[in-house]
């Protein structure tokens, strides 16, 4: 729909856009209307907004804001407008941000150019790094004030600017619906407040708002896999909180139990006063001071440790191993959720730039030329070949023109590497290296290779481990006897053989394009490496243990190590975002930690308790040293080791003690509060590692080799006379016939990346015919216009759910 705002003046965002193209656009092949034909519709169109009145011309952008313009410069602007709806489907953003006129478009483009992505990244990863030049800081990286504050006002201007840019084209009603904008706002009010102070006095202060740092980089373009984990959590959290609701409930009552029966024992100290006895029984939910805990009462007597043994029981193997079935039930039934919510949103932006995409003489189809000419904006790096291969494997029908359910299955064939079926013959066909290439098949192909690459690799492990329990005479020696002696040189050599054989066989693409084949070519390459660094340089012994690790390829042999390394591929993107979420979580509380306990000295501290012997420096000679004291919040490294050693939980209370008796009681909230957060977070790490490991087993039981070969690959046969009969003309035409011989039929093949979301359309069919028959069902059928022409009798509608192939398209 046409904006309702008032023309704009020719300064106007759409005029300065359109500078960009206005000489280009003409012979584009977006556009193949001749420049003389477009000035007249030009002039028989000024009065009525530039042409309104021609068949050609369809919906009007609302990026035209009722401004005169050429019929190339209405489908320009529609082949931009609907580019930025497919691309706010592809990053799952709301409609409710999309610019609506043309003041509003050049603020969107800046904060959606990847440059400008890169510099808020950037921006974003200054702010954080300056947590190891401020105080408390890394000795080494340590900066005066006026450095740290003047580069913390300069990123924090680069994020304001992009504010600043959102706010012009959303407008102030969005921006207060949005909470994450809304939040990334305030602490950025908030932080610059507090930098222009520290500048100004010269001297850090408290800041405990440095740990909402992390904020600015979630919030960027880079990190939109963080978020959904985030995101996810958050979904996640009510059944955890019921859970953890009745975890604090049993803990609570088994202290007070704990308490009655304890508190009277002389030689107990654990159970002393009631926030002595939930402490424990708090410590001992992590098993940490398990049985330290029960002894003193134990050796009261020895019914005593049915109290501790029942504890245990309930709420370590009963409550924790509950809450991880409840939360991997939401966390699945979260994965479907994504699945449906983003299926449904990209089909919404589809039907959105199909209605920019139509014209009034074809109101329910999409011809070529406006096809490609979306691609142009949508997918540049996208040849008119792509856009030809591409229109006709959507175009199921055959009818010349993309019905809207067609249209829709758009995001799933963009993802589509196009490549003529002729390439998949062997590389060396009709080569100079034709004789090298078939004898490597032949090698390849010999029913024994497999079995000699594996007997080469068992002797490489038996060699291994004959030099591993030679006697040597020092680390040194034996480092160089384990990776430098004439079998590893021998092995090494024999690996890098095997790897070229099998490359020449398969061509270097086809080869690199298998993850065993890339390892055990850089496990081969290592291993050499490693060789050649103990020759030169023996005091680098640890390059030893470069060489075992192409014997990693021998877990290949059993199915159970290919489902593991398998589920670890899909599971890449998901741990890299969950390792994100700890890294910022470890942020946070080392920030928070900085700024409570950074000048506490644990030195020789701890006098009288339970845990002085932990503390006992180098300096106290009566006792041998305990190091604990190293475990501090004096900068951002430190911290993040300590936090590290209580993610880990064995000892933890050790250090939760001292500082309760160092700084105060109320110090115990922290180490508290930091326990239940990594265990909430690790706990749906666990889960997501469970879903991924039973979708991948799921999907395998399920689908065949053939047809996942059908899943990942899309075949099209097409030619000139084709192209010609589809309205390729211009440009668009000229490109295509250089491709394309004429009088014969080439055929392409096209490959998918072999992604989760694409497994997903073979696991969820019954699901996605269902999503899609429930919103075609909700969804309105708009009325006809009196001057709508009927639908062409080639291209009928259809339900959208019909045009699922290989499981549905996302």
């Amino acid at each position: 729909m046409a904006s309702l705002r008032s023309p704009p003046s020719p300064t106007d965002g759409y005029k300065r856009f359109s500078d960009d193209f206005a000489n280009a656009s003409i012979n584009n092949y977006g556009s193949n209307v001749s420049n003389s034909r477009a000035a007249a519709a030009a002039e028989a169109g000024a009065g009525a907004g530039g042409g309104e009145g021609s068949l050609e011309l369809g919906s009007r952008s609302s990026l035209h804001a009722g401004l005169p313009m050429t019929e190339d410069e209405h489908w320009e602007m529609n082949y931009h407008e609907a580019a930025i709806y497919l691309e706010e489907g592809l990053n799952n953003e709301k409609f409710d941000s999309h610019p609506s006129s043309p003041e509003e478009l050049p603020a969107y483009l800046r904060v959606h150019n990847p440059w400008y992505h890169g510099l808020d990244l950037l921006a974003s990863l200054v702010l954080i790094l300056l947590a190891f030049s401020e105080e408390p800081a890394v000795p080494a990286l340590k900066l005066p004030v006026w450095a740290h504050g003047g580069m913390e006002l300069l990123a924090l201007g680069v994020v304001g600017v992009e504010l600043h840019l959102k706010l012009k084209w959303i407008g102030w009603g969005t921006i207060l619906r949005h909470k994450r904008t809304m939040l990334k706002g305030i602490t950025l009010l908030v932080m610059v407040l507090e930098a222009v102070v520290v500048l100004c006095r010269q001297a850090p202060h408290v800041r405990a708002s440095r740990a909402l740092r992390p904020i600015f980089l979630v919030d960027t373009r880079h990190c939109g896999g963080v978020r959904r984990f985030i995101r996810q959590i958050l979904q996640s959290l009510p059944p955890i909180l019921d859970m953890l609701g009745l975890l604090m409930f049993f803990v609570a009552t088994y202290s007070l139990l704990g308490y009655y029966l304890f508190s009277e024992h002389v030689d107990n100290g654990h159970f002393r006063t009631l926030s002595d006895s939930f402490v424990s029984m708090f410590v001992l939910l992590t098993t940490a001071n398990f049985p330290d805990v029960m002894m003193p009462s134990y050796a009261k007597s020895k019914w005593y440790a049915v109290f501790f043994i029942l504890y245990i029981i309930t709420v370590l193997y009963v409550l924790m191993n509950l809450m991880l079935a409840v939360v991997y039930e939401t966390f699945t039934r979260i994965e479907r959720d994504k699945c449906r919510a983003l299926l449904l949103h990209r089909r919404g932006a589809a039907r959105r730039a199909f209605r920019l995409l139509v014209s009034r003489r074809a109101p329910r189809a999409v011809r070529l030329r406006h096809f490609a000419g979306l691609l142009r904006h949508a997918a540049p790096s996208a040849r008119a070949l792509d856009a030809l291969l591409t229109f006709r494997l959507l175009n199921r029908s055959g009818s010349g023109g993309l019905s809207r359910a067609e249209f829709a299955a758009l995001y799933d064939a963009l993802a589509l590497r196009w490549a003529p079926q002729a390439a998949r013959a062997p590389w060396y066909a009709a080569g100079a290296l034709e004789p090298l290439g078939r004898a490597a098949a032949a090698a390849v192909a010999w029913p024994h290779f497999e079995r000699l690459a594996c007997a080469l690799l068992a002797a490489n492990g038996a060699a291994m481990a004959l030099r591993a329990c030679q006697a040597a005479g020092d680390a040194r020696a034996g480092a160089r006897l384990l990776g430098a002696a004439w079998d590893a040189w021998l092995f090494a050599a024999l690996a890098l053989l095997e790897a070229g054989v099998r490359a020449l066989a398969a061509g270097a693409e086809r080869y690199l394009a298998s993850g065993w084949n890339v390892f055990d070519l850089g496990a081969s390459l290592l291993a050499l490496l490693g060789a050649a660094l103990l020759s030169l340089a023996p005091e680098l012994a640890a390059a030893a243990a470069l060489r075992p690790l192409r014997l990693l390829r021998l877990y290949k042999l059993k199915k159970r190590y290919r489902d593991v390394f398998g589920t670890l591929v899909l599971l890449s993107p998901l741990m890299s975002s969950a390792g994100c979420v700890m890294l910022v979580l470890y942020y946070f509380f080392a920030i928070v930690g900085m700024e409570l306990f950074a000048g506490a000295e644990l030195r020789d501290c701890c006098a009288n308790t339970s845990v002085e012997e932990f503390y006992k420096s180098s300096r106290n000679g009566s006792a041998a040293p305990g190091y604990y004291y190293l475990n501090n919040f004096e900068n951002l490294l430190t911290s993040g080791v300590t936090l590290f050693e209580l993610t880990v939980v064995n000892n933890w209370f050790v250090l939760m003690n001292a500082y309760a008796a160092v700084v105060g009681q109320l110090s115990r909230i922290y180490f508290m509060v930091f326990y239940l957060f990594t265990m909430v977070v690790l706990t749906i790490v666990v889960a997501s590692v469970l879903e991924a490991f039973r979708f991948r087993i799921q999907y395998k039981r399920s689908t065949s080799k053939r047809d996942e070969e059908k899943l990942l690959h899309e075949e099209v046969h097409t030619s000139w006379e084709e192209a010609q009969r589809l309205g390729a003309a211009g440009a668009l035409a000229d490109e295509l016939r250089a491709q394309l011989p004429p009088g014969r039929t080439v055929s392409f093949v096209g490959t998918r990346p072999r992604t989760k979301e694409v497994l997903q359309r073979r696991m969820y069919h019954a699901d996605i015919l269902k999503w899609l028959a429930e919103d075609d069902d909700s969804e309105e059928a708009p009325p006809a216009g009196a001057g709508d022409a009927p639908p062409e009798p080639a291209a009928p509608p259809e339900p959208e759910a019909q045009q699922l192939r290989g499981g549905g398209q996302l």
